[in-house]
């Protein structure tokens, strides 16, 4: 089920308050490994580095970031890389969440049992005993063992039998079956082997053209971390299959993850031209729009999607604030209103709380945006973007030490945001502490390298070192 990204325009309006050294070993390691990818890609070739894309992305003054460096989409979908580290470094250092205690990794708890509820289980023991299964006698029934297969992957999720199951399989159809050799490339897929799940799609494709092996084809390149070659790929599907939805979507999803965030909006137009009731696309464009000042654009786009029977937290929470920065005050306060009525976790009610909070700085209620911003922290402990805009209000009212320890505990739940690092080194600059202040203001700068003020501040504490 996919659900709206919630996070808006984050702290822009808050800062205002004021050579790879490799040894032998690592060097065969990568000639030997078929999986190894480049340790530094070129510009615009890479979903590691988003940040060397050529399209010339949003900054995170205007929209904000993941923690992997893209910008926070329209639409939350499967795979999608905005809640996961990229290392497991990173997954160790992350936070707890309010609703798990584990860190979030990118392995576990991925692959959930399909189709668990409608299978029935004996109270005895389980439906199928797998270990008990005589694998060559069902791989020479094609229709029984394409059902039995399809149970070992999705419902039991158990690859190594579904792998010796199909290798059976498509060796008694003397390697003529396509759909075998799609089964073979999901499991090598799902074992981390991406080379040999490739050679098996493309072999599919040579017997059979299908649009669903070339998405397999493509989800196996961008593993690969080859954003480059899935694009070719789904522009010559396109070629086959003109008009498709899902290949035009594919290719504006690559976009939108490399920064290309103008050419991601003319497919996902492309995708409306095809099929105008594609909740996904219509999410997108809105979200961009929004992004671009353009609020009574974006909200045209939400009331669309309300249009078409989409009912549910995120969706009334775009609404509010494209209704507030619309001007169309008489809209805004019933629209969160109802989303946190149709909240279901605390996690999207501190969403909601945290936008009312935004609300009540536009409209100057210190208070009130002093309470909503505490109501987010009391629904997710862990929302960093709070802390940061109450430390902002605590440094109005002259709190200095609050302040302190606010954006302290924001910069380390979300590193990756440059407004914490900047209000920290403001503060410690203006309390005399030039050494805590200068690195602040480096790791502002490493977060978001084209931010001014930051410039400005780091020219002026070099000043003072120099004069010293």
């Amino acid at each position: 089920q996919a659900a709206w990204s919630l996070k808006t325009r984050a702290l822009t309006e808050m800062v205002y308050v004021d050579e790879i050294d490799m040894d032998e070993e690592g060097i065969a390691e990568m000639i030997l490994d078929e999986n190894a990818i480049a340790q530094v890609a070129r510009p615009g070739t890479s979903l590691k580095l988003p940040g060397t894309s050529q399209g010339g992305g949003p900054s995170p003054a205007v929209r904000p970031v993941t923690q992997s460096g893209r910008p926070i989409t329209g639409f939350v979908r499967p795979s999608t890389q905005s809640g996961r580290p990229s290392t497991v470094e990173q997954a160790i250092k992350t936070p707890r969440t309010a609703l798990t205690a584990r860190p979030i990794t990118s392995a576990s708890g991925r692959y959930v049992r399909l189709g668990t509820a409608s299978m029935l289980t004996n109270p005895d023991g389980p439906f199928i005993n797998l270990s008990r299964l005589n694998l060559a006698k069902y791989a020479q029934k094609p229709k029984l063992a394409k059902a039995l297969f399809e149970y070992i992957f999705h419902h039991e999720n158990d690859v190594k039998n579904a792998l010796d199951l199909a290798a059976l399989a498509t060796e008694h159809a003397q390697f003529k079956d396509w759909w075998w050799k799609v089964q073979i490339g999901k499991c090598y897929y799902r074992l981390g082997l991406y080379r040999e799940a490739e050679k098996q799609f493309k072999s599919a494709l040579k017997q059979q053209d299908m649009v669903d092996t070339v998405l397999y084809l493509a989800k196996v390149y961008l593993r690969l971390d080859q954003p480059v070659t899935a694009l070719n790929l789904f522009k010559q599907g396109l070629d086959r299959f003109p008009g498709e939805v899902t290949l035009i979507c594919g290719i504006a999803r690559i976009y939108e993850e490399m920064n290309n965030i103008s050419s991601a909006a003319e497919y996902y137009k492309d995708v409306l031209k095809q099929d105008n009731t594609h909740v996904e696309a219509i999410a997108c464009i809105g979200s961009n729009h929004f992004y671009s000042d353009q609020p009574e654009i974006a909200l045209r786009f939400y009331r669309r999607l309300l249009q078409m029977g989409v009912y549910n937290c995120q969706l009334f929470n775009n609404l509010g604030l494209c209704c507030f920065y619309a001007q169309q005050y008489d809209m805004t306060l019933s629209s969160f209103e109802r989303a946190l009525f149709l909240a279901e976790n605390e996690e999207e009610t501190a969403d909601v709380w945290y936008n009312l909070g935004h609300v009540a700085v536009g409209i100057g209620d210190v208070n009130l945006a002093y309470q909503c911003f505490k109501l987010t922290l009391v629904n997710n402990n862990d929302y960093a973007e709070a802390y940061n805009n109450l430390a902002v209000l605590e440094m109005r009212k002259g709190h200095i030490e609050q302040a302190r320890a606010l954006l302290l505990t924001a910069s380390s739940l979300a590193p990756h945001m440059y407004e914490p690092h900047f209000n920290f080194a403001v503060l410690s600059e203006k309390v005399g502490d030039l050494q805590r202040s200068y690195t602040a203001a480096q790791k502002s700068e490493e977060a978001f390298p084209g931010h001014v003020d930051t410039q400005q501040l780091l020219k002026q504490l070099k000043q003072h070192f120099a004069m010293l």
